[in-house]
């Protein structure tokens, strides 16, 4: 058994039931679970590793990303897309994306996860959709257990061509049958149900436009045979996604959901921005949750999701950071600063509070992804997974009489330390799993050949 002991954090946001917020605080863990919370005077004063952040730190549960597509880092800021609604930008960038390779995705997995990592995640979630050529999830998830981040691996699919009516061209789609059995092989295979999972397996067909009502019903059924196997999906992101729902189905969004089977505790949808009154209403009623992506949201021109209605109507909400190719970035705190001021663009500037937008990121985020019971706060027999950011920088100048709101209104930082299951994976702001320069060559290799193509 080993031992580590966090002291003189400068403040410690545990988000545990009480929300409690303290000063000259330590945390004492043992192997992977937190075993002391408290003042840095009261916890032991030895372990087998000591980490003193001499009281310039402000120290989170670390950050839960909810919603992401990993791969498209390797077409960042394409040109052609630049400007495009998404059916269009989505019609650009699959002539693209279909000459992904597995090494395309092992390099852009680890790219996208050091982002994330640098920006205060310890718990992310992949939206994977699109298998050309060699490509299956396999590859994302060694990439992602090299590393060390807590992983939710979303089998997405597509089987819905644009000779069936679909958006996406015939070359990207894949079987229905197929899809369904991969599935399972990979819940098989991988999926830990257990407290403290590194790793567990969602099922993800991508999209209403995408795939087949059959697929959507199959893959719940899938799902549901299995213990903490969760479902996900694109839901209402745009105006021309709501009006393909009441073309093809004759339902909007949320009742084309509910028709499927895709309503529940067990099931979170991405974006939601044109989600109807009611939808919101049987979605707070029922626990289902969004993912909420407003970064990608603005930069598509989609509009932006109802969140403050959402959170007054019980709905478990997390954030995303979405694919890098419609965010173009992965800074999850950054996403945060976003979620709290596109909440105030109408004209509210109480919609969402910097404490409240940090708790979206935190224990919103392990709500959405049915993981409460672990992660998402600082307390006794959580998960070791916390984040500690440097305060006495430039950007905090003149804000420490509340550091934890300057996390979200000054500049977003990059993380100090980042401990995932009692294992430091960020030291002194250095990545200690992997060599990041190289990646970051070899990944710009693989972008180019990628457009090349």
């Amino acid at each position: 058994m080993t031992t580590l002991l966090v002291k003189n954090i400068h403040t410690l946001v545990t988000m545990d039931e009480q929300r409690r917020e303290l000063r000259e605080a330590a945390i004492f863990v043992r192997d992977n679970v937190i075993e002391q919370v408290g003042k840095t005077s009261e916890l032991p004063d030895q372990a087998d590793e000591v980490i003193d952040l001499q009281g310039r730190h402000v120290v989170l549960p670390g950050l839960i990303n909810t919603h992401h597509h990993l791969c498209q880092s390797l077409t960042r800021v394409i040109p052609a897309a630049q400007n495009h609604e998404l059916f269009d930008w989505l019609r650009t960038l699959y002539p693209i994306w279909k000459h992904l390779t597995a090494e395309g995705l092992f390099i852009s997995t680890q790219l996208g996860i050091a982002e994330l990592l640098l920006s205060g995640c310890t718990t992310a979630s992949d939206h994977h959709y699109i298998y050309p050529n060699d490509v299956t999830l396999d590859a994302q998830i060694e990439a992602v257990q090299q590393i060390g981040i807590r992983f939710h691996a979303s089998r997405g699919s597509m089987s819905v061509g644009e000779s069936k009516g679909g958006l996406p061209p015939d070359s990207v789609v894949e079987d229905e049958d197929f899809i369904l059995k991969d599935t399972q092989r990979l819940i098989e295979q991988y999926h830990d149900p257990k407290r403290y999972a590194m790793l567990r397996i969602t099922v993800a067909p991508c999209s209403p436009f995408t795939v087949s009502v059959d697929l959507m019903r199959d893959a719940a059924a899938l799902a549901r045979s299995y213990p903490k196997v969760r479902l996900h999906t694109h839901l209402a992101e745009t105006q021309p996604d709501v009006a393909y729902s009441l073309e093809h189905f004759g339902l909007k969004p949320g009742d084309y959901a509910e028709d499927v089977g895709w309503i529940g505790e067990d099931v979170w949808h991405a974006h939601c921005v044109h989600l109807s009154d009611d939808a919101i209403d049987k979605f707070g009623r029922s626990g289902t949750g969004i993912a909420h992506c407003p970064s990608s949201n603005l930069r598509l021109g989609s509009g932006i999701a109802r969140v403050r209605l959402m959170l007054d109507k019980g709905v478990p909400v997390g954030l995303g950071v979405d694919g890098s190719a419609s965010n173009d970035s992965g800074h999850l705190l950054a996403e945060a600063r976003m979620a709290m001021l596109v909440a105030r663009a109408h004209q509210d500037p109480t919609a969402l509070t910097a404490r409240e937008v940090l708790e979206l990121a935190t224990r919103g985020g392990a709500q959405v992804l049915g993981r409460l019971d672990d992660i998402g706060s600082i307390e006794v027999g959580k998960a070791a997974d916390f984040i500690a950011f440097n305060v006495d920088t430039v950007a905090f100048a003149g804000a420490l009489r509340d550091v934890v709101a300057a996390l979200v209104f000054c500049t977003p930082p990059t993380v100090d330390y980042s401990i995932i299951n009692g294992r430091v994976i960020v030291r002194e702001g250095q990545i200690t799993t992997l060599e990041l320069p190289t990646l970051i060559a070899k990944h710009n290799q693989i972008a180019q050949r990628l457009i090349d193509q």
